[in-house]
């Protein structure tokens, strides 16, 4: 016995899981709501408001009666007028009365009341229930309204006589039989019309969503710029048309610079590599002396320290950006550390005719850091400084701090940096000068570790340089919650 898949089953959840069958659900549901919501108050209404003018209509012919017993009990012919040819005169909605003497004799009655109702239980019935309007059913199917009520006879009163009074309800019943009629049509014709309209509208409104979606599978790693185009969207719509353009406008950015960063890093590798390949195989051409050895291994020496201190650099960076890393925080007198790392660069900066100067604080300048990141941050920013200062020059370090938290800045006199390339100056691998070179400074990642530093700080390094006259680094690093108490 073989078992099929069925295809209904299958396809009924898979209906359910999308949004045009949700909003046409949800849009169906709520139409036929209101329209039952709808209909059925005007129902109510349309029935209240015929009991309410059947109801008035009685107590309106009893006050009558009651008014011309009590002040015209003699006028015989006008109660007769009221009561046997006054009903005879309407085509529509008739009405029956008797008027009873006190003993319960008949004395009036609309003719043709006993072949329309039953006396006998018109009696049981509105005596049971006097000044009271009941409802209950003719001889011949037709629906009654009827009601009781005593009147006194002259002023003053003789004696009371009983008013008995039947109106025919039957048009009122056609009339909310045919209105129920037209309900229940415009309740099937709901059903039909108002999932297909909202079938329709949920389609025209998903559009744009299947747009974004057509247009997102079409993104991959080699073609970022596609671009939603919002116009005429609404505005939930286009809000998330322009989030998600954004977004791609920084995976664009961030391709880019991952693209940058794998040329520079395989020039930056590849350049030490081929030295040392270089010298090794022009070494090993022919026999050479012991100090034409020693002079190729101190280049390869040297080439490789340069390569480690790359890869060194690459990796500090990585971790930098690793949303595991944390920073292992004490507290540290930053005036020190100022003071140290000068102390540090003092010789350097002496062989190459520069002045390095450190502005001490007349107070303590304590803060809760990573001394040993702080402390490279601000190494590098001063071996940079150097390099690009001419003899002659000067290198100044200063920190402060305020109720923001500390600021701690290098500033030199040298060549300065242009100021199209300020934008670019903490990005990976950048070089003011363009050749690469061993003296161009460096491996371009200095700046950026200054940078990643500094985020891991929750701060900032900002970069200010006039050309020709000198550069100025800060560092900005916000106060961090006091741990010494914890």
């Amino acid at each position: 016995m073989s078992l099929k898949p069925n295809r209904s089953a299958a396809t009924v959840p898979h209906l359910r899981r999308t949004l045009a069958f949700r909003l046409t659900a949800a849009y169906s549901s709520a139409g036929l709501l209101l329209v039952l919501l709808a209909t059925a108050s005007l129902y109510i209404v349309l029935r209240t408001e015929l009991d309410r003018s059947t109801e008035l209509f009685l107590a309106d012919k009893i006050h009558v009666l009651r008014t011309m017993l009590r002040e015209r009990p003699e006028d015989e012919d006008a109660l007769r007028e009221e009561i046997e040819l006054e009903s005879a005169a309407r085509r529509y909605q008739h009405f029956y009365i008797r008027l009873l003497d006190e003993h319960g004799a008949p004395i009036l009655t609309t003719p043709g009341m006993a072949e329309q109702l039953d006396l006998a239980e018109l009696v049981n019935r509105t005596g049971s229930h006097p000044e009271r309007s009941i409802a209950m059913a003719g001889r011949h199917g037709h629906g009654f309204l009827a009601a009781s009520a005593t009147a006194a006879v002259g002023t003053p009163p003789v004696h009371n006589d009983t008013i008995q009074i039947a109106i025919d309800v039957s048009q009122e019943e056609e009339l909310l039989s045919r209105y129920r009629l037209w309900f229940w049509a415009i309740l099937l014709a709901s059903s039909v019309l108002f999932p297909v309209a909202g079938y329709r509208i949920a389609r025209h409104g998903i559009r744009p969503v299947q747009e974004i979606a057509a247009m997102a599978r079409r993104i991959t790693s080699t073609n970022l710029r596609e671009r939603i185009q919002a116009q005429g969207y609404p505005l939930e719509l286009a809000s998330l048309a322009g989030t998600f353009n954004a977004m791609l406008d920084r995976l664009e950015e961030s391709f880019e610079l991952i693209s940058r960063f794998s040329a520079d890093i395989a020039h930056d590798l590849r350049t030490p590599v081929n030295i040392i390949r270089g010298e090794a195989e022009v070494a090993l051409a022919r026999a050479r002396t012991v100090d034409e050895y020693r002079d190729v291994l101190e280049s390869s020496l040297e080439e490789a320290v340069r390569l480690s201190e790359l890869i060194g650099d690459l990796l500090f960076l990585a971790r930098a950006e690793s949303p595991l890393n944390e920073l292992r925080r004490e507290r540290v007198n930053v005036g020190e550390l100022v003071i140290a790392v000068r102390d540090y660069y003092e010789a350097s900066a002496a062989m190459g005719g520069i002045s390095l100067l450190a502005i001490e604080s007349q107070e303590p300048l304590t803060m809760e850091l990573d001394r040993s990141l702080i402390l490279r941050a601000v190494s590098n920013l001063v071996s940079n400084a150097i390099v690009h200062t001419p003899p002659g020059g000067s290198v100044t370090l200063a920190a402060s701090s305020d109720d923001a938290g500390m600021r701690i800045e290098v500033q030199d006199t040298g060549a300065g940096i242009p100021a199209e390339a300020l934008p670019r100056v903490f990005d990976r691998f950048f070089r003011v000068d363009s050749s690469r070179s061993k003296s161009s400074g460096g491996t371009g990642l200095g700046l950026a570790i200054v940078q990643s530093i500094m985020t891991l700080h929750g701060g900032n390094a900002e970069i200010a340089s006039d050309l020709g006259r000198g550069t100025s680094v800060t560092l900005r690093i916000p106060a961090a919650p006091d741990i010494s108490s914890k």
